[in-house]
């Protein structure tokens, strides 16, 4: 497996959603790449921070900047 394949399957690897077969591919990748071992596991912390900090609406300001940023027209 290579970086760029486990960039498609990250998501569904950290929430258990994968095929075993497959997890296993990309463990066996992890214990040999350094820099997917530091990406995967920032996720898992982000995740775990997001879900700690629980949900708070977003300043329409910031909401307005945000979809001028993306080019999304304007904030629903």
């Amino acid at each position: 497996m290579h970086c760029k394949n486990l960039l498609g399957s990250l998501s569904e690897y950290v929430d258990g959603e994968l095929d075993p077969a497959l997890c296993a591919e990309i463990e066996r990748h992890l214990a040999e790449c350094e820099d997917c071992r530091i990406m995967v596991d920032t996720l898992r912390k982000t995740i775990i921070l997001y879900r700690m900090a629980g949900h708070r609406p977003v300043p329409e300001e910031v909401k307005a900047r945000l979809y001028a940023v993306l080019q999304l027209g304007t904030a629903p």
